[in-house]
């Protein structure tokens, strides 16, 4: 089961599965078998290059580039193996040239699907914080209260208009020393 996280499975997969299928075409053609091959040798290949690559994708990549050059080399081998049970088939053994063309096909392969899956998952992750970078607000600073500038009117104004209810006494100031003086 592959992890929640692994946004690059069905890249990895759809990657293996194409990749197979179009170096066991070329491979084919280079080995002398046939360069144009029939309908249904190409469904069987289309059939079992889909199949490796639903396979490749529900796998989690535990191995880095050898165990995706293992499962690029199950995929050609599968895809060569779909070829072969085409009608047309003439030729029984692997020439040189076609093994070659597997051979080199399978570490290049591998070195392109990491470094695709890399470049995913940095894009993936740039495109994740600047999605959380627009989606959060700025909350502005908090702003000081400043202290009005002292005008006389204004106070005289607040305490004409305000009810009489208030405390009555001397001010605090003058009601603690009260207590502190002799009578």
């Amino acid at each position: 089961m592959r992890s929640p996280t692994d946004h690059t499975a069905r890249l990895r997969g759809a990657a293996v599965g194409a990749s197979s299928g179009a170096v066991a075409i070329l491979a084919h053609g280079l080995g002398g078998g046939a360069t144009a091959p029939d309908t249904a040798a190409l469904a069987l290949l289309f059939a079992a290059c889909t199949l490796i690559g639903v396979v490749v994708a529900a796998l989690r990549p535990r191995y880095g580039l050898t165990g995706t050059m293992a499962l690029l080399g199950a995929g050609q081998a599968v895809g060569h193996a779909a070829l072969s049970m085409s009608p047309g088939h003439h030729h029984h053994a692997s020439s040189p040239s076609m093994l070659i063309a597997h051979l080199v096909a399978i570490p290049v392969g591998a070195l392109v699907i990491r470094a695709a899956e890399a470049g995913m998952r940095r894009a993936i992750t740039s495109v994740r914080r600047f999605i959380l970078a627009i989606g959060s607000t700025p909350q502005p600073p908090a702003r000081t209260r400043r202290g009005r500038a002292g005008d006389d009117r204004a106070e005289v104004r607040r305490l004409l208009v305000s009810p009489g209810m208030r405390r009555r006494g001397p001010p605090v100031a003058a009601a603690s020393f009260s207590l502190l003086a002799p009578v």
